[in-house]
């Protein structure tokens, strides 16, 4: 049973760290690096991991790990008719387009669209995006109702940049702005080389079920309309909305 549960700790170490070495794994599991090893071991027999490109000795998740999500969500019928809107978000932006799903209170980057500029945001599949200082994080926040925001604000904001808010009451702030017009923004806030803007996808109940961002390397933001792109990705938004109101009984990934 132990080696059942250090392999599952494992993978979600490995989700939220990727790429990881074996030591680092080691300390964040508080196991011995021998036992680490073995996890490891463990799970590339099985399919669930690789070694990082680049580096044999970093691990990442393969494609199993994210089908086994999408699966357990029902995301497969979201990620179908969102993909088709991504595309035509990516034309007409040419930057970097991702699809965002909340999992509890955590985020989780499902899809990714890449932009044919040499400098572009580049980020795992599967990988965790804070609520806070995230464009797609934001947007999911915002849409959700007041005590699920009062939650979050309760367990504490980490700070990753310079810019990231960690006052409630400016974090309170940003939410009602975001409502306002309907999109959300991240300068930099979880990593400065990365900016972006978002809208949530909502569920018929209004509920979030995901979020379209367009992520623009922080450097070359200036350069881009920030309210031409939210203008943007609330349309996107709200074309997958329709789109999964179509799925037979309505799904909504």
């Amino acid at each position: 049973m132990q080696n059942v549960l250090n392999a599952l700790r494992a993978l979600e170490e490995i989700a939220a760290r990727q790429p990881v070495g074996v030591a680092d794994l080691a300390r964040a599991m508080e196991l011995p690096k021998s036992t680490a090893q073995r996890t490891l071991t463990t799970l590339r027999t099985a399919g669930w991991i690789r070694p990082a490109a680049g580096t044999p000795t970093r691990w990442v998740l393969t494609t199993k790990a994210l089908l086994v999500g999408r699966r357990a969500a029902g995301e497969l019928g979201l990620r179908d008719v969102a993909v088709p809107v991504m595309e035509e978000l990516r034309r007409r932006t040419d930057e970097t387009v991702h699809l965002a799903v909340p999992e509890g209170e955590r985020i989780i980057l499902i899809e990714r669209l890449e932009t044919s500029q040499p400098v572009r945001i580049i980020l795992p599949l599967g990988q965790n995006l804070p609520a806070h200082a995230s464009a797609n994080g934001k947007a999911v926040l915002a849409a959700r109702a007041d005590d699920a925001v009062q939650r979050y604000l309760a367990a504490g904001l980490s700070g990753y940049t310079g810019t990231t808010i960690t006052e409630p009451a400016r974090l309170r702030a940003e939410i009602e702005r975001i409502r306002r017009q309907g999109y959300a923004t991240n300068g930099g806030e979880w990593r400065a080389d990365v900016s972006a803007v978002a809208a949530a996808v909502r569920n018929d109940a209004g509920v979030p079920v995901a979020s379209i961002s367009v992520n623009v390397p922080t450097s070359r933001m200036a350069e881009v309309s920030e309210e031409a792109l939210g203008a943007l990705v609330i349309a996107a938004a709200k074309e997958v909305e329709a789109a999964l109101g179509q799925l037979p009984g309505g799904h909504r990934g």
